[in-house]
């Protein structure tokens, strides 16, 4: 049947008088469809799907990879690709890039066989069911074995599209998930922060043992409270919900369209579980700005993950947790909260911006969290080489944990099974959470230069002007430009660490 209607569709495109140009608009408007329908049955599969029903999922998860894998790879393709080349002095300069964005997507797409496709996306699906149970239990080994062969699975894919690239397999990973960014571009800025963080982190704890104590709860925070809090903060930051709603899961995420957006949080009593929905509320934000008039274009998506994290993280990090955002949120947490001293600002802004080593790594502050990233980085380039075997990961988890913030985890599920990522089979993906702060923290200081007043906007909670900018600037460029072109546009140099680090230490170190 997939053959017959390929078959059709091709004759059905080469009866028509389009350009090669606009017969590839046609065809990646469709893979783009096609996307936005497993976006939404992500969101399904982590909110609403029945338990029983994962076995069929998984299948379901398979064929949708192979249908848009097909869907590209198709040989017609590479023809069109050729042809439109050849006519690139005809186009626009978006519908040039949008044309370079297509060839590079037609790159990794048929760079992997499609069997291997169908076995990466079964794979994931079916090892993301089983460590939901896993970590519950704190069971490593239920899963040990099934993440060595999705690992496996995931060492053929990057292989393919590291030769195709002409880059290292880990590199091609990390490229699919954050273009041009490669190990040569993160080491020196990881390894600045590694070599930062043990004299920075002892001064911190040190300041904040100073500080009167944090003040407790007056009992349990109920949880529908919480939710009805965070839909209130994420509608004044400007989520339309009208247009997506806001659900709970294992693990907080953003999913769905533009136009339908799903975002998760996770509460518990014992804690404020704002600062999840608002970080996915930052990658809500740059999905609906994402230019309109290139939708389901390659050139009218988001930027990669390390340009989204930055959103997110801009949100949460730089905003949420600044002065002014706290001053906002102690007048509104009463209203939902109820009125209690852990809400004045003091209070809330050492609740807020308290360090700490910690073993969670969603649970971090920003000045531990890139530790977190950081043994991630390590210890998966380690599996994906070689070095370190499934069996062994455990261990080095924890010893890698302890070198860089001087604590073993307890169990398991404090440790190598804390995360989503892997069990979903996405290696690579971890730098971007880094990167992302950075950027983010290097966006936000043009966006305060370009806005006087901004953090006045904030303690009112007011965020137009902020949303406005970032969709000029940021949102609206989609895939025109690369992420470092993007990031020197918005703020006029390359991706500084010291930018991040000066931020730091101004809100932990305060003169």
């Amino acid at each position: 049947m997939l053959a017959t209607l390929r078959t059709s569709e091709r004759e059905n495109f080469m009866a028509q008088d389009l350009s090669a140009y606009q017969q590839l608009e046609a065809r990646f408007r469709r893979l783009g469809v096609l996307s936005e329908v497993s976006s939404v049955l992500e969101w399904d599969g982590a909110v609403m799907m029945p338990l029983g029903a994962g076995g069929q999922r998984g299948d379901v998860a398979s064929e949708m990879a192979s249908m848009k894998h097909e869907f590209i790879s198709d040989p017609i393709v590479a023809g069109l690709l050729d042809e439109a080349e050849e006519q690139a002095d005809q186009l626009d300069p978006w519908q040039v890039a949008n044309l370079r964005e297509m060839r590079h997507d037609w790159i990794e797409a048929t760079a992997v066989p499609g069997d291997l496709v169908a076995a990466l996306a079964k794979q994931a699906n079916d090892l993301e069911l089983m460590w939901r149970d896993a970590r519950a239990a704190s069971d490593f080994d239920a899963v040990a074995s099934p993440l060595a062969e999705l690992i496996a699975l995931t060492k053929q894919q990057a292989s393919a599209v590291g030769d195709a690239k002409g880059l290292a397999p880990y590199d091609a990973l990390m490229g699919m998930f954050s273009p041009g960014q490669t190990r040569a571009d993160v080491d020196p800025l990881f390894d600045d922060y590694a070599a930062f963080l043990p004299e920075f982190l002892p001064q911190v704890l040190e300041h904040q043992s100073r500080l009167p104590s944090m003040t407790p709860f007056d009992g349990p925070l109920a949880v529908d409270q919480q939710h009805m809090l965070s839909k209130h903060l994420l509608g004044q930051i400007g989520f339309d919900f009208d247009r997506g709603r806001l659900d709970t899961s294992e693990h907080p995420f953003c999913s769905g369209t533009r136009d339908d957006i799903r975002m998760t949080g996770r509460y518990r009593e014992d804690e404020l579980g704002i600062m999840a929905p608002i970080h996915e509320c930052g990658h809500a934000i740059y999905e609906k700005q994402l230019p309109k008039e290139w939708a389901f274009q390659p050139v009218g998506q988001s930027l990669g993950m390390a340009i989204h994290e930055s959103q997110s993280l801009l949100h949460e990090l730089q905003v949420a947790r600044s002065p002014a955002y706290i001053r906002y949120l102690s007048s509104i947490l009463p209203q939902y909260l109820g009125d209690q001293d852990a809400w004045g600002v003091e209070a809330l802004t050492r609740r807020l911006n308290r360090v700490e080593r910690s073993y969670i790594r969603v649970d971090a502050d920003e000045v531990t969290y890139p530790a977190h990233v950081i043994l991630r980085y390590r210890l998966e380039q380690a599996m994906m080489s070689g070095d370190l075997s499934v069996a062994d990961l455990p261990g080095a988890w924890s010893d890698g944990l302890h070198a860089l913030l001087g604590i073993r985890p307890r169990n398991h599920a404090e440790g190598c099974l804390q995360d989503i990522h892997w069990f979903a089979g996405l290696m690579g993906y971890f730098p971007s959470y880094s990167l992302g702060a950075m950027i983010a923290a290097q966006m936000f200081q043009a966006a305060k230069e370009a806005l006087p007043g901004l953090d006045d906007d904030i303690a009112q909670g007011n965020f137009d002007r902020l949303r406005q900018w970032l969709a000029q600037n940021i949102h609206q460029q989609g895939r025109l430009l690369s992420p470092p072109a993007l990031i020197r546009s918005v703020t006029g140099s390359s991706l500084d660490i010291e930018i991040f680090k000066n931020h730091l230490k101004a809100r932990y170190l305060p003169a």
